[in-house]
């Protein structure tokens, strides 16, 4: 299978690195471009349509697997239920990012179509129902289970969305996750490996993408940013990811995981951590919640004195950390005193920075 996955990947990339020089050239042509403001960190007109790769790119990679795969009998692949509603809602987000990036929507249109894509899937069943103890919350009934698995969704889509403000902070941290959970399935060698050839294939466009967004130069023409159709996706992906890993179905996952809802809050832990600090900030200052501002922990890195390659570069550094750390202490400690040492970690290094800029100010 490891085999499959690396064509699924390469294939993937290959076509990721055509489509992005036709985007750029498109957007060129349209002047389809990012407009630098005090809001943004850049300061030369980008093409923002980078995002619109990752989906055709994935798919490709899929169909070209079904072809494949097919001539290997021992080889076991399904596409249910879960699979459809998720490339469903997967198409209703992909559409309503490519909209905002060419023509704009409002905050509410956008908020109202993530709602419809995450409804899919406790429509077809797939919810969180078991929190293996973490807070002391075990089963969880269907009902509240999809009330939950429909703000997971919408709010990972977000967080991701949120964060992708500096060059690729929201790839590469989309990318450490989409490994991790293709590791995970792999390693519990599930009855279905589409779930990790979608995974293998957005990590294959990503790092196409990631070529042109971090080391691209706008005056040459290679610089693209991912705009909402990329972060969307991503966002919307991995949050899928998260609940098919977090679900209790005995019928996929033949053994014992405690771990269950842990490891797909340690993947995704920095960009939720960072929505969560600033929502608190703007409820406790009475700001607006939904108004765009510059207090995301890049942000903050940026104002300590970091360029955008470094700020990526102690951002990254902090997830791995939580990784490491998280793989160190579980199962000694208990899920809940896991993440509460996460948080702690999260909460000291916005300390440390915070005091990085009051001493240059």
């Amino acid at each position: 299978m490891t085999l499959y996955l690396l064509v699924v990947f390469l294939t993937s990339f290959i076509l990721a690195s055509i489509f992005t020089p036709v985007i750029m050239a498109y957007c060129k042509r349209k002047k389809l471009y990012d407009i630098p403001n005090e809001r943004k960190n850049h300061k030369n007109l980008t093409p923002r349509l980078g995002g619109i790769s990752f989906y055709p790119s994935m798919m490709l990679s899929f169909v070209f697997f079904l072809f494949i795969s097919s001539k290997n009998n021992h080889l076991v692949h399904t596409f249910n239920i879960w699979s459809t509603s998720y490339l469903a809602g997967l198409f209703i987000i992909y559409t309503t990012g490519i909209i905002d990036d060419l023509i704009g929507l409002t905050a509410k249109s956008k908020f109202l179509a993530q709602i419809v894509a995450a409804s899919l899937l406790p429509m077809t069943g797939l919810t969180i129902n078991n929190l293996y103890g973490l807070f002391g919350v075990y089963s969880v009934p269907y009902y509240v289970g999809a009330i939950f698995t429909i703000f997971i969704i919408v709010f990972i889509t977000n967080a991701i969305n949120l964060i992708d403000g500096i060059d690729g902070l929201a790839g590469s941290l989309s990318l450490l996750a989409l490994g991790g959970f293709l590791g995970y399935f792999v390693y519990y060698n599930v009855f279905s490996y589409t779930y990790t050839v979608f995974a293998a294939g957005l990590m294959g466009a990503l790092v196409a993408f990631l070529y042109y967004n971090i080391f691209g130069k706008t005056e040459k023409n290679t610089k693209i940013f991912m705009g909402d159709s990329g972060s969307l996706t991503l966002g919307y992906t991995l949050g899928f990811l998260a609940i098919k890993t977090a679900m209790d179905n005995p019928t996929i996952w033949m053994v014992s995981r405690p771990e269950a809802i842990l490891f797909p809050l340690t993947l995704l832990f920095v960009p939720i951590a960072d929505v969560v600090r600033v929502t608190l900030y703007r409820m406790f200052h009475g700001l607006p919640l939904f108004d765009a501002d510059k207090n995301h922990i890049h942000h903050k890195l940026m104002r300590a004195g970091l360029n955008q390659h470094q700020a990526l570069a102690v951002i990254l550094l902090i997830a791995i950390f939580i990784y490491v750390i998280n793989y160190t202490l579980y199962p000694a400690l208990p899920s809940t005193a896991v993440v509460g040492i996460d948080m702690l970690i999260f909460v000291m290094a916005n300390i440390a920075i915070n005091l990085r800029i009051k001493s240059i100010a």
